[in-house]
């Protein structure tokens, strides 16, 4: 298990290695992608079992990664 973020890490025998909050089977794009679809950060919590501190490293680590994303117009 890598820890690649504050509180998300990547293990290749859990969810084929995509980011999860660490000590849980919930992926990062599940966390992003509940709180998008207009879920409140305590209903998710409360769903899958993550603290609050875990909705914000998720968010973090996806704004990190927007972030260090290049996109080119191609005109």
């Amino acid at each position: 298990m890598t820890e690649i973020a504050p509180r998300i890490v990547v293990d290749p025998q859990i969810r084929f290695g995509k980011p999860v909050i660490r000590g849980t089977r919930v992926p990062v794009h599940t966390i992003i992608a509940k709180l998008a679809g207009g879920m409140a950060p305590e209903e998710v919590a409360r769903e899958y079992e993550v603290t609050p501190e875990d909705i914000r490293a998720a968010l973090a680590y996806a704004a990190n990664v927007l972030e260090q994303q290049e996109i080119r117009a191609l005109a």
